[in-house]
């Protein structure tokens, strides 16, 4: 590969091209967002994620960013800023991988084998290392709570309606109008 641009364009097609759905939040190439479901057979199977990647300017010799957009109860990632404790994918990282490896490998071992010694969420650490089936159920409470396809960005085929009100038009409901102002 000739140069890093050139290597972020093919691994983003790459990945745009696999099942992933993904979507640009910019013009550019840095910065986008995938949909990633939980990996079978785990705590995490219901839920589905909408991951934030960043790719530096140095991308493939460094490592992109990733974060959950949506809520996880997860050891090693934090609760309110969906970071994921960046020694899991720094310390592994080689230019060998791809932005395939993020979605195939690093999230569903990160997801699958959690490091409660080496936590960014102390509480869900100290409840795994503590009360395991407490745990357990938390996991899957945060996953039907907050971890669901619409939570994702992916509403399912099925169950979607232009006329359902999306959150932001839930936030300006009649509730919040000022008192006094007359209705149009």
């Amino acid at each position: 590969m000739s140069s890093p641009s050139k290597r972020r364009e093919m691994d983003l097609m790459k990945l745009m091209m696999s099942d992933y759905k993904v979507e640009m939040i910019n013009d550019g190439m840095q910065e986008f967002y995938v949909v990633f479901h939980g990996p079978k057979e785990s705590l995490y199977q219901a839920g589905v994620w909408r991951i934030r990647v960043e790719l530096p300017d140095a991308y493939p010799y460094k490592s992109p960013s990733i974060g959950f957009v949506n809520r996880i109860f997860h050891p090693n990632v934090d609760e309110m800023s969906g970071s994921v404790c960046l020694d899991v994918i720094n310390q592994t990282w080689s230019p060998m991988f791809d932005l395939i490896n993020i979605f195939e490998a690093f999230l569903p071992q990160l997801l699958l084998y959690p490091n409660p010694s080496d936590p960014l969420n102390g509480e869900a650490a100290a409840l795994m290392m503590r009360d395991r089936p407490a745990y357990e159920q938390r996991v899957k409470e945060y996953c039907e709570r907050y971890a669901k396809p619409e939570d994702a960005g992916a509403p399912p085929e099925e169950n979607s309606s232009d006329e359902e009100p999306t959150e932001d038009e839930y936030d300006s409901s009649d509730e919040d109008a000022v008192p006094g102002n007359p209705d149009p």
